[in-house]
């Protein structure tokens, strides 16, 4: 797996089902999300590929409980010294000590869905820290927790309005376009998270599954949001 830059500070980490971003401050990395359950050791190769030291690494802020964004969290939060991040609602499952939330599939997702389930799951995985709407992270000289429930309950945004980035979880997704994301457990509450995120105006979008956005993002997002 081959780190993709984004920007000088930002890469997309690409496990085939689900995407991780990995962000680069002064002195230390920050991981939004963290692929499957047994892709430590790909991560931190990835990681080494951007001329980077995993060692440096801080946190793992996790948009949302499914295990194709939780798996591999623990390890590496372990080997390398971060802590693991996630809002209050999804702790509990993240923790393993709540079931999963089912989604409300429509009839064509069920396939899509299914072919989801075949990514690991995700062992139980200590959150360090439960955040909150508002909360500041510590990285990327603001970043800002912006809660999207809908998804899952405790699905979160990651907004850096100094550097105009906006990591979606899975509320949103970019696969062809930028389209409103799919096996939400509430998809009329994921939508109205959606148009809240729009309002934000990110020149770059990350979201959970797709091609990062830099061109014509925020109007894209928009229109998006009003489909």
């Amino acid at each position: 797996m081959e780190p993709t830059p984004i920007t000088p500070r930002l890469y997309l980490l690409d496990y085939s089902i689900g995407q991780a971003y990995l962000w680069q401050d002064e002195g230390e990395l920050t991981l939004i999300d963290a692929g499957w359950a047994g892709t430590a050791d790909r991560t931190a190769t990835a990681i080494r590929a951007a001329g980077l030291d995993p060692d440096r690494l801080r946190r793992i802020v996790l948009t949302h409980c499914h295990r194709d964004h939780v798996g591999a969290a623990q390890e590496l939060a372990d080997r390398h010294g971060a802590e693991i991040v996630a809002h209050r609602l999804d702790a509990p499952v993240i923790r393993g000590e709540a079931p999963v939330p089912e989604p409300e599939l429509l009839d064509w997702e069920v396939p899509l869905f299914a072919h989801g389930l075949t990514v690991p799951e995700a062992p139980p995985t200590r959150v360090d820290r439960e955040v909150e709407d508002g909360e500041e992270l510590g990285f990327g000289d603001g970043a800002t927790v912006v809660h999207t429930p809908g998804h899952t309950p405790g699905s979160m945004a990651v907004h850096l309005p100094r550097h105009g980035v906006l990591f979606t979880g899975d509320t949103v997704a970019s696969v062809g376009d930028v389209t409103f994301g799919v096996f939400h457990v509430d998809r009329a509450l994921a939508m109205e998270s959606m148009r809240a995120l729009a309002k934000l105006s990110p020149s770059i979008l990350c979201c959970g599954h797709g091609t990062p956005v830099t061109q014509d993002t925020p109007a894209r997002l928009t229109a998006a949001a009003a489909a």
